[in-house]
């Protein structure tokens, strides 16, 4: 398939006939690998018994996807437009497709969680090239319903984990978990490979190896300090020695970067007001959602006693509403007409205020939760894309998998830390409040077994239903201030610009 050097979707090419058949085939590999983060929820108590995995080990199984993916995020971007989207694309599908069949062929925690760290790699090149390839086939006019679409799809497979995950251990063993991606994966690549033209930018160069090796290890690094704290404990010296450790490598991978001819990531990029305000804003925004949405998942499983595949499937209405408003092109109508700062800034207050209404409500009806995911919908579907809008559109066409790894990293820096900040809120304020007979519990799964009586039952659900209601409060704030923010920073750039 020829190799081009520019944007294929543009006025002197012409559109690409197909071009929609191939974002139908990128947005599936999209949902496949954001699903991956959040299937595997569902099945720890099966995986405790059958692969005799300890706590710890249930940890990185769950949490070697994440960092691999995280880590090699900025990496992945920039090899792909160095050697071409369609051809990284190609073998992320193939690494994410054996990765998954190791997985389902697992025999022991240790191989399960290696499968799971190779499948973060196939994932990373996912992430990235998915957006880059849409960045290309599409054209400027078509692009902003593009992003909404592709943003759409990554919602759906965050959601649709854990109630995906359920149904298939309701009928299957475990490893179908895992091996229901290698068709999927096999349909994507027969399909990329037949209809996506390939696309790379006009001149190559030599792979940037100090900076890939600095940007994940420092990446890396600073992510496992983000998910470790909150279990070792923010003053560990191994959290600590991480965190200060990233900090460092990505001190150095910066001023490598500005004296290498032809640098992995272009600093130039951060002159921009535009890009240091969408970068901004894409850390602050995903802080507060990932966070919110997290001890949300909390509040439905513990609060309310859903299981969580039917916490999962109660919170699809979030997630298609989404999907709906973006696949009719009503939100790329709206962020059109209000422009991209104030649809981030009116998206997030949708979100922020959704949240609020499912935390202060008073009832557990399920009315008002439907209510409440619903506006929280309709504020993702405005504020999501439109702030990957804002990014890729700070970056030139050419480098659109830099853009897309810049984007995915700040995303997951975000959400790792949404989730860790908002989660040690919920934990410090739920052993503030709980009775003396269960002081010190570390969970509440925890603390309900150590109860002896049904007052000290009542007293440790109160606790939690406090400490939930606390937490998913300052997740709302965090929602509302990051996305004006975000949106502030974002109107200044313009003026300035």
């Amino acid at each position: 398939m020829t190799t081009v050097d520019a944007p294929i979707g543009t006025a002197t090419a012409g559109r690409l006939p197909t071009r929609w058949l191939i974002l139908g085939v990128l947005c599936l590999a999209q949902v496949t690998v954001v699903l991956d983060n959040t299937v595997l929820t569902v099945a720890v108590p099966v995986l405790t018994t059958e692969l005799a995995a300890t706590t710890a080990d249930i940890q990185w199984m769950i949490n070697a996807y994440a960092l691999v993916q995280s880590g090699l995020l900025l990496t992945a971007g920039s090899a792909a437009d160095r050697y071409g989207r369609r051809r990284l694309l190609l073998a992320g599908l193939v690494l994410f497709g054996l990765g998954s069949l190791v997985a389902g062929l697992a025999q022991s925690s240790s191989q399960l969680i290696a499968a799971r760290a190779g499948m973060g790699v196939g994932g990373a090149l996912l992430v990235t090239t998915t957006l880059a390839v849409a960045m290309q086939i599409f054209d400027a006019a078509e692009r902003p319903r593009v992003i909404g679409i592709w943003a759409a799809a990554s919602a759906l497979g965050f959601a649709a984990g854990p109630p995906i995950g359920g149904i298939i251990l309701a009928y299957l063993p475990w490893e179908a978990i895992f091996l229901v991606n290698v068709p999927i994966v096999l349909v994507c690549l027969v399909a990329a490979a037949m209809l996506v033209p390939e696309s790379r930018r006009p001149v190559g160069g030599r792979l940037d190896l100090a900076g890939v090796l600095l940007s994940t290890a420092g990446l890396t690094a600073i992510v496992y300090a983000i998910i470790s704290g909150p279990d070792q404990g923010w003053s560990s010296p191994r959290v600590l020695g991480a965190a200060g450790g990233g900090l460092l490598l990505l001190g150095a991978f910066v001023a490598w970067e500005r004296r290498v001819p032809d640098p992995m990531l272009d600093m130039h990029f951060f002159r921009d007001r535009r890009f240091v305000g969408a970068v901004s804003g894409v850390v602050l925004i995903t802080f507060g959602a990932t966070g919110a949405l997290f001890l949300l998942t909390q509040h439905l499983q513990f609060v309310r006693g859903y299981p969580a595949w039917e916490a999962g499937l109660r919170m699809m209405p979030f997630a298609l509403s989404i999907v709906l408003l973006n696949l009719g092109g009503v939100a790329a109508r709206i962020i059109r007409r209000l422009g991209v700062p104030w649809a981030i800034a009116v998206g997030m207050a949708l979100l922020s205020g959704g949240l609020t209404l499912i935390t202060h409500a008073g009832t557990d009806s399920y009315a008002v939760l439907l209510a409440g995911l619903l506006v929280m919908g309709g504020g993702c579907a405005l504020a999501n894309p439109a702030i990957v809008e804002a990014v890729m559109s700070a970056i030139p066409v050419e480098k659109a998998g830099a853009g897309a790894g810049v984007d995915g990293t700040m995303a997951e820096v975000g959400g790792s830390l949404g989730i860790a900040v908002l989660g040690a809120i919920l934990n410090a304020r739920f052993a503030a409040l709980l009775p003396a007979a269960v002081a010190g519990a570390g969970s509440f799964p925890a603390a309900l077994a150590g109860v002896r009586t049904e007052t000290d039952r009542g007293l440790v659900s109160d606790a939690f239903r406090s400490a939930l209601e606390t937490g998913q409060t300052v997740g709302a704030i965090a929602v509302l201030a990051g996305g004006c923010l975000a949106a502030l920073l974002l109107r200044r750039a313009e003026r300035a610009g």
